[in-house]
């Protein structure tokens, strides 16, 4: 098992989505309960990047990662380890390394 610090916070949004939309193709869906994925796409890219936060009496908005807590957040992050492993997983097929 591994344990990423701070990984809903830390991941790239634009990679993270990318990988959302390459993780919904792969399992066959072009639409999530009649939405296309390009809307998909977009809803997930409103949702990580007009986050917003004060803090300090100011606000801030957050340009890395997802919000803390958010069930969204959660899943991406998830989705987004499904497509590390995967890689992972075949590095190691390649090299016949396993530990």
């Amino acid at each position: 098992t591994f344990d990423i610090r701070n990984l809903y916070t830390m991941l790239p949004q634009e990679e993270a989505l990318n990988i959302l939309i390459e993780f919904l193709n792969i399992h066959g869906y072009t639409k999530v309960k009649g939405i296309p994925l390009e809307t998909i796409r977009l809803l997930a890219s409103i949702v990580l990047k007009e986050n917003v936060f004060v803090y300090g009496k100011k606000m801030y908005q957050q340009v890395l990662g997802g919000a803390m807590g958010s069930s969204f957040t959660l899943t991406l992050a998830n989705i987004f380890m499904w497509k590390w492993q995967k890689e992972l997983v075949r590095r190691q097929d390649m090299t016949c390394e396993y530990y």
